[in-house]
């Protein structure tokens, strides 16, 4: 089966620091980081590479062999010598969770968050450019926006940092407006109920 997109979860996140741990700076973070993300998107668009990465009928043995002969020369000794150990242990599969939860160190670490933004109709540069800077003023960090588009959304922004999700979509205010209706009408039921009840009881007491 091919590789497939995943959020960072506690095995990645390991693995991403032990790697990070490994790095030297900034420098050599991002290089290491660009070359996984580069691999990643090889094996998203060619499926029998991806097939390969993700593979368990593979032998570890034989699929270390392909990486060097792939790899060796092609990318930082670092980067190789890591897929190497991924593979030993039996978890290239896991690749994409990991390379995010390496993307978010690497970010964090160097005073940087990468934020998806989700918005209904494509944001032109300046767009992106006024909700970086908007972003930035209020984490406190450069804020890497890579900016997307989803057609199911009425208006209004997503954001998604990480794991955590930021939904200032019009679609959601008109849900939590829809929710509190609900809820307040249900309130002003119940007590007009209790109105009602107490009217009643002082006509009979009368």
């Amino acid at each position: 089966m091919p590789l497939t997109e995943s959020q960072p979860d506690a095995l990645a996140r390991v693995y991403a620091s032990s790697l990070f741990e490994l790095t030297d700076g900034a420098n050599q973070a991002e290089e290491i980081l660009g070359e996984l993300e580069d691999i990643l998107e090889v094996a998203r668009h060619d499926r029998t590479f991806g097939e390969f990465l993700a593979s368990r009928v593979i032998d570890a043995k034989r699929r270390d062999a392909s990486l060097v002969s792939i790899f060796e020369g092609r990318c930082s000794t670092l980067t190789l010598k890591f897929l190497r150990l991924v593979n030993e242990k039996g978890r290239l599969a896991h690749l994409p969770a990991i390379v995010a939860a390496f993307d978010q160190l690497v970010q964090e670490s160097y005073g940087r968050v990468e934020v998806d933004v989700f918005s209904a109709a494509p944001m032109d540069a300046s767009a992106v450019a006024d909700v970086k800077a908007r972003l930035s003023a209020a984490i406190g960090k450069d804020a890497i926006v890579h900016p997307y588009t989803d057609a199911s959304m009425i208006g209004g922004i997503k954001l998604r940092m990480g794991d955590r999700l930021i939904d200032g979509s019009v679609r959601s205010q008109l849900r939590q407006i829809k929710d509190r209706l609900t809820r307040e009408g249900a309130s002003n039921m119940r007590a007009n109920m209790g109105r009602i009840l107490e009217d009643s009881s002082g006509d009979a007491h009368d």
